[in-house]
């Protein structure tokens, strides 16, 4: 697999390298060594599965808060998405920035995630199916959640936002929440 680092501390980009012959192609989606020697976490506690029916849905932007360190690694398996990490770790280096990658059935690219960053995602065809795997299990009284269209971001979602839930849309706005615990910086 090839690992690209982006402009986000700890987000990943994660290409498959596939060993092609006539029948097709072979590759692994996942190791954990592999994941070790490029610094990223390989414990999966879950795997989870996200059908979406309509193009422009919008989920997230969702993280675990400390101390329940959730690191995930994103891949669309049917349809297309674009896939968002945002740093909102505040003694991150990188806090704010966000990374926007496109992931789809055809490219099999994956997103790493690591802990304490928001994630989410929308949807570019309809159908979408979208499979995480997660480091630890979700605890739904540490969930926090940030604006999909908060103005410090700057996230220019593709298209307009047909469905999104209505805890998604009404996350508050950052100037507004309260401070995150500044743990899990990189």
């Amino acid at each position: 697999m090839k690992y690209t680092p982006t402009g986000v501390a700890g987000v990943t980009i994660i290409d498959i390298e596939p060993h092609r012959d006539h029948r097709g192609f072979f590759s692994r989606s996942f190791c954990a060594d592999e994941f070790v020697s490029n610094g990223l976490i390989a414990d999966v506690a879950q795997t989870n599965i996200c059908h979406n029916r309509t193009r422009g849905t919008v989920r997230g932007l969702h993280r675990q808060a400390p101390p329940h360190a959730e690191a995930k690694l994103v891949r669309c398996v049917r349809g297309a998405i674009v896939d968002v990490a945002v740093d909102v770790r505040p003694a991150s280096q990188t806090y704010g920035k966000h990374v926007m990658v496109e992931l789809n059935a055809e490219n099999r690219r994956a997103l790493f995630v690591p802990p304490y960053v928001a994630h989410g995602f929308q949807t570019l065809t309809d159908d979408a199916e979208v499979m995480y795997q997660v480091s630890g299990p979700y605890e739904p009284a540490s969930e926090e959640g940030f604006r999909w269209n908060e103005t410090e971001f700057g996230i220019n979602w593709p298209l307009p936002v047909t469905e999104i839930s209505e805890k998604d849309a009404n996350w508050p706005e950052l100037c507004q929440a309260t401070a995150p615990d500044r743990t899990g910086a990189s």
